[in-house]
């Protein structure tokens, strides 16, 4: 055959009449389309179009697909997809070619960029024809058995019913199932659109033959549907023994992930508790009949409610941060005498923050104990800040609240001043944070009864942490009475707390009148206050916050547009929304208030919460801004979005920023360290042994800058923060919000203005530990492995107290023939040649060298074991939880796959004993009166943090004798 070289001839059978003749030509042109295409491009492309245009030509449509050939190959894909959406069947979605595997992937793009547009009701039909052409795609992705690819362009487009199709044929519904969950959660944007996939989650497990109870409470917990839940809990609590682990298992993990309110609602629907006396009977109408004893029902039910009340999961965490404390109590020692030495208030507050955060949840306050003279230097709001430490060291330590702090709560007896009752209020609310229904009520009482600011700002502040998300309204007026004495003190208190009540509530009507009043106030302090609370209102409603956020941003003041920036990252925390980003990137350089720019930077880091490999290069250049507000606002973005990862990237730019001129920026800079390397070894990477030396040289150097050096105080309570066993996630490892460590971080933030804020962050605090729990809610004594080396999430070595400062009391007596010696020396090493100096100091390094290797030869030989077994209840770190190998003989993890946290176990071998681990936390506590002040103590902490374990044991009981009298 002689090859073609052209198709001229072809082209010129579109000049004649026939339109057999138009049509054998177009065909041809077709076939030889991908190789002639510039030929037809520069000679006939008009005289095609009007084939294509005429609708009355049979091969129209034939013509329309060569347009489509010819502009693809000329790079035109606009023209290339109108001109192929003409050509109808003619474009094959089957065929495997360049062309049509091009155009598809754009027609998907346009697709679906029309169908968001048609969510927002911005446009009223997408075009038929390019529905039909996507509807293809679909189908050859079902025929090929591409089904995740299938979901993955559903959810783009979304597609309700391709969703669901593409799960219930694809053959292996729980796997689809769990990659559309985590499909949903990690890339939709939408928050409507998000909650209709998850609804047709929860349609698809529940109608398994075996459902898959742990995710749809997952599912149903994004959708706040707790009605659905307790009925799941109420049918489980019927069952077998091991649907009875199931439901304990929901229980916690609800409480772990669930809001107060959420909470309230879910025990609200459930049957209440008969409580009875003997030979009492039970008529009531909540009561169930089951197969098992009557009293059976009863004690499972009020176990639930236990849970979900946090009884047990708060008591569990106690034990845990008791039994496992950490902290290197010579590094608390030398801030006090830091404190000391600079004889500064910022030094002194640091100290007591640093102490707080170290020992947050443990109960353990050795260090004040050891330091009651110190303690009791402090004065007015250095006072309400010490006390107020005692709630973070006791947070979690409900039932003997009050007990604890009796000495300085409110009462008729004299001695105490304001200062120190107002900052047990706020200690109870830091006790009681988000589960606070027994509280609450007293600091009402409080609130209402006291006609104080100072007092007022304490009671505020703990109603608003006890209350968190509950959305009560007459703590809200209560609240709102305060905010209108209009009292700067008792007024910031009241902004916040109103916010903190109605989190997440979106309350119309809270908006308006709290809006209404930062018009109105003139005092900054209530301003700034109530644009936080705004913010605290609008969280998780991502687009539902964007009429609230417009409005921010627009206003005249600044302190409103502060407000602006954290309305956003409370919409949008975790979500990585563009819209979000780029309104806070512009107000972030172009805002003529400079808090609104440090504001802004701040916040990117909550919206990049879920993908902190994103932050630094978003904030690189920020980094490096000529104003230091967004320096510092760029050093915290990159603590909150990589908290706990201890990346690379990350570090860089704050070890380029520890370096800065400006004293707080540096500051920022080491609690931005702090926290990206909190719970993080020198295994995994250098940077935490080089932190910790970093943040003691600042604070005992001389000239560092004050601001700079509470900074590295506070990163120092960080990163050793809840006895070294805690971390900050602002994410649960299911994929929900952390409500307490978001809110924690900002409040925490706010310390800029006001130091007692700083007590937020015990909030943020998350216990990392696995705790086994049996049928009975008890801990039994169980190990799994962990397969890697020990040393990779070990604790930090203990520093050793330095001498090297301290200067000796008498100088020492020097001899004459001592004196001649040292004359001699060096009148004699003055002597030796340049060469014999380098020869002398070659062969020290060379001995040096020798020792070094030695010790690491002997280190080989002592090698360090490859796994190790952790115990009940167990530290674990996140980034250690992929090590982790549940298998222990006697019991296995309900959860398929276990996180951190409490995990229900099942008895392998029901029939044998079991053993329950020794609690080591004790129940009681103590009033210390030291120098005609009294305080009261925690009997948890002894002088030293792990003195009840080091008692002796009890003697044992003599041997049998035999009396004679003789």
């Amino acid at each position: 055959m002689v090859a073609i070289v052209s198709v001229s001839n072809y082209l010129s059978l579109l000049d004649e009449e026939q339109l057999e003749l138009k049509s054998f030509a177009l065909e041809k042109l077709d076939s030889l389309v991908d190789e002639f295409w510039s030929e037809i491009a520069s000679s006939s492309i008009d005289k095609i179009k009007k084939l294509s245009e005429s609708s009355q030509f049979a091969k129209h449509e034939l013509a329309s697909l060569i347009l489509s050939k010819v502009y693809y190959n000329l790079s035109d894909f606009p023209n290339s997809m109108k001109y192929a959406l003409s050509s109808g069947n003619l474009f094959n979605v089957l065929s495997k070619s360049e062309y049509v595997e091009t155009l598809l992937y754009k027609f998907i793009d346009e697709y679906i960029k029309l169908r968001v547009q048609l969510e927002s009701n911005k446009l009223t039909k997408v075009d038929e024809r390019l529905e039909s052409i996507v509807m293809g795609m679909f189908d050859r992705c079902f025929k090929e058995g591409s089904y995740k690819q299938a979901l993955g362009i559903a959810i783009e487009a979304r597609r309700l019913d391709i969703i669901e199709k593409s799960i219930s044929e694809s053959g292996n519904i729980t796997g689809m199932l769990s990659y559309c969950l985590h499909i949903c959660n990690a890339s939709v944007s939408n928050r409507h659109f998000r909650q209709s996939v998850l609804s047709i989650l929860v349609k698809l497990y529940l109608a398994q033959e075996k459902p898959d109870y742990i995710n749809v409470t997952q599912c149903l917990i994004f959708l706040n549907d707790h009605q659905q839940l307790s009925n799941i809990l109420l049918s489980l609590i019927k069952k077998d023994e091991d649907s009875l682990l199931l439901a304990y298992q929901i229980a916690f993990d609800l409480f772990q992930n669930g809001t107060q309110q959420f909470l309230l609602n879910i025990r609200s629907l459930l049957p209440k508790v008969e409580k009875k006396t003997k030979g009492e009977s039970t008529t009531s109408e909540d009561s169930m009949e089951i197969d098992e004893k009557p009293s059976s029902f009863n004690i499972r039910l009020e176990k639930i409610h236990s849970i979900l009340l946090g009884e047990i999961t708060i008591g569990m965490d106690l034990e845990f941060l008791y039994r496992n404390c950490n902290i290197d109590m010579h590094v608390l020692q030398s801030m006090k005498a830091a404190s000391e030495l600079h004889k500064g208030a910022i030094f002194y507050s640091g100290t007591l923050f640093a102490n707080a955060i170290m020992h947050a949840g443990t109960t353990i306050d050795s260090f004040l104990r050891g330091n009651l003279e110190w303690l009791y230097k402090s004065t007015h709001w250095t006072k309400f800040s010490a006390i107020a430490s005692l709630g973070v060291i006791n947070k979690g330590h409900i039932k003997e609240s009050k007990t604890l702090l009796k000495t300085y709560l409110p009462t008729n007896t004299v001695g105490n001043t304001p200062y120190s009752e107002s900052g047990a209020l706020y200690a109870l609310g830091l006790i009681h944070a988000s589960h606070g229904e027994e509280i609450t009520p007293y600091l009402v009482e409080k609130l209402q009864l006291i006609n104080n600011p100072i007092l007022h700002h304490g009671a505020a502040l703990g109603i608003g942490l006890a209350s968190m998300a509950s959305g009560k309204d007459e703590l809200y007026e209560d609240l709102k009475t305060i905010l209108y004495n209009d009292d700067a003190i008792s007024g910031e208190a009241a902004g916040i707390a109103m916010g903190l009540v109605m989190l997440g509530s979106g309350s119309k009507k809270a908006i308006d009148e709290m809006l209404a009043y930062a018009h109105e106030t003139q005092h900054e302090k209530t301003i700034r206050s109530l644009a936080m609370g705004l913010a605290f209102l609008m969280y998780g409603k991502e687009e539902g916050a964007d009429v609230l956020i417009e409005q921010l941003l627009l206003d005249k003041d600044p302190l409103l547009r502060y407000g602006g920036m954290y309305t956003i990252a409370f919409a949008y925390c975790g979500t990585g929304n563009n819209d979000a980003l780029r309104k806070l990137l512009h107000f972030a350089v172009s805002d003529g208030s400079d808090s609104v720019r440090r504001a802004a930077v701040t916040c990117i880091g909550f919206i990049l919460a879920k993908q902190p490999e994103k932050c630094p290069k978003t904030i690189a250049l920020l980094a490096e801004s000529y104003n230091p507000h967004v320096r510092y606002g760029a050093a915290i973005a990159l603590g909150i979005a990589c908290a706990g990862t201890g990346q690379k990237d990350a570090m860089e730019i704050l070890k380029s920023l520890t370096k800065d001129t400006v004293g707080f920026v540096k500051q920022a800079a080491w609690i931005g360290m702090a926290m990206v390397l909190i719970q993080t070894s020198k295994e995994q990477t250098v940077e935490s042994e080089n932190a910790r030396k970093a943040f003691a040289t600042c604070i005992s150097d001389k000239r560092e800058d004050s601001m700079s050096k509470f900074g590295a105080v506070l990163a120092y309570g960080i990163i050793d923060a809840g006895g070294r066993n805690c971390t900050i996630q602002l994410f649960s490892p299911t994929g929900h919000r952390n409500m307490n460590a978001i809110v924690g971080i900002a409040g925490f933030l706010q310390f800029w203005y006001w130091f007692p804020m700083t007590h937020f962050l015990g909030l943020a605090l998350t216990p990392t530990s696995i705790i086994g729990l049996n049928k009975n809610l008890e801990m039994p004594i169980f190990s799994f492995k962990s397969n890697c080396k020990p040393s990779l999430f070990a604790y930090p070595p203990e520093t050793k107290q330095t001498t090297a400062n301290l200067k000796s009391k008498f100088e020492a007596a020097i001899l004459s023939y001592s004196r001649k010696a040292k004359l001699h020396a060096s009148k004699s090493s003055s002597d030796l040649t340049e060469e014999k100096k380098k020869e002398l100091a070659e062969k020290e390094l060379k001995e040096k060298e020798d020792k070094e290797k030695e010790e690491k030869e002997k280190e080989k030989e002592a090698a360090e074991p490859l796994f190790e077994r952790k115990s009940n209840p167990a530290r674990v770190v996140p980034k250690q939880l992929q090590y982790i190998q549940f298998d222990d003989p006697r019991y296995q993890p309900v959860k398929k796959n276990p996180t951190i946290g409490i995990l229900m176990l099942k008895d392998l071998t029901p029939n044998e004993p079991e053993q329950l681990v020794v609690k080591e936390k004790p129940e009681t506590t103590t009033t210390i009166n030291s120098s005609g002040v009294s305080g009261t103590i925690n009997s948890n902490s002894s002088a030293t943090a792990n003195s009840t374990k080091e008692n002796l044991p009890e003697p044992t009981t003599p041997e049998p004798f035999e009396f004679n009298e003789a």
